[in-house]
């Protein structure tokens, strides 16, 4: 019998103890009376007279070396809190073993988010950020939303308690406040694109959540016209979606963009039917929106569009309510 392998897979052992139990039945394997070493002891007996007593010096300093690593864990395993059953909840998921572990991935959304920024990439779009704690220049006045105008109102704004007289800030209600940054600190010829997270107080219901996210589109250069816009998002739409998509858009207003649309994706529904479906609006940009941020506007157009994310993953996916987003339910998660 090998004393040095003996020794070495004893120490090996050790170091994965940690119950009482643990060591118990590293005792009963080594130290126990039909144990490794009482087996390394009868075999001391079989050799011839010149071999034993360095055999047995051997034997004796191993098994020493092993008897004390099994106090220590024997003392370690002691000095653990007992588990409180009580305090066990039963409700956590369980403990897959390695070999079933899973690797996570991305969230739809993110998925979507990082779909979207490579297809309108191909169009030269560069992905920019914002954010998400707005002033009202940004969130409403440079984007041409007089102070009047419904959009402002309390109720459809998430605004911060501000000191009497202090300019109001808010959770931005829209990712076109984005496009405003961007040309304040840049001048033409602009191309970029912009997800986030915006704040509405809506209803949560099956279409509608208090945070959602949206994809602002800006493009700003010498001559660009609605033909540029019709085309780059019916390109979107193919490339998304799928080559025989029908887009179609429908004349609209918003204060930012003059003239304005809504931009429609005819779908299949699962009964056969078909449905028009908007997913956002588009337009080119006002006027009053390039003089805010002095860009010329008789030397430069440009257009803009908002599409809401959690719509184009619903459709693509063929999910029918948003609230499966943001449940964090593993089951729903994991077919992604």
């Amino acid at each position: 019998m090998n004393l040095e392998d003996l020794l070495a897979c004893a120490q090996r052992e050790l170091a994965g103890l940690h119950t009482p139990e643990q060591v118990e039945s590293f005792r009963i394997k080594y130290l126990g009376a039909k144990g490794w070493f009482k087996q390394a002891a009868d075999h001391l007996r079989t050799l011839e007279p010149s071999l034993k007593r360095d055999y047995g010096r051997r034997l004796n300093e191993a098994k020493q070396v092993v008897q004390r690593g099994y106090e220590q864990a024997k003392a370690a395993a002691a000095a653990q809190p007992a588990a409180d059953a009580a305090a066990f909840d039963i409700t956590e998921p369980g403990r897959l073993r390695f070999d079933h572990y899973r690797p996570g991935t991305w969230h739809p959304i993110h998925q979507t988010i990082d779909t979207l920024t490579e297809l309108f990439a191909r169009q030269g779009f560069a992905r920019v950020e914002g954010p998400e704690l707005e002033d009202d220049f940004h969130n409403f006045e440079a984007l041409n939303v007089p102070p009047q105008h419904p959009a402002r109102d309390p109720l459809e704004n998430f605004y911060l308690d501000r000191p009497a007289g202090a300019p109001p800030y808010m959770l931005r209600s829209q990712t076109s406040s984005v496009q405003i940054r961007v040309m304040e600190k840049q001048r033409p010829p602009i191309r970029i694109i912009a997800p986030g997270r915006v704040y509405r107080p809506d209803t949560v219901d099956a279409t509608h959540c208090w945070m959602f996210h949206q994809l602002e589109g800006l493009c700003v250069e010498r001559g660009v016209s609605m033909v540029d816009l019709k085309t780059s998002l019916h390109q979107f739409a193919r490339a998304f979606f799928g080559a025989d998509v029908p887009t179609r858009f429908r004349p609209s207003f918003f204060p930012f963009t003059e003239p304005s649309a809504e931009f429609d994706v005819l779908f299949t529904q699962p009964d056969g039917s078909t449905r028009w479906v908007e997913l956002g609006g588009c337009g080119m940009v006002h006027p009053n929106v390039l003089e805010k941020v002095n860009i010329d506007p008789d030397t430069y157009t440009g257009f803009a569009f908002g599409l809401g994310i959690e719509r184009l993953a619903m459709r693509r996916h063929g999910i029918d309510d948003i609230r499966v987003f943001f449940e964090n339910d593993v089951r729903f998660l994991r077919q992604f």
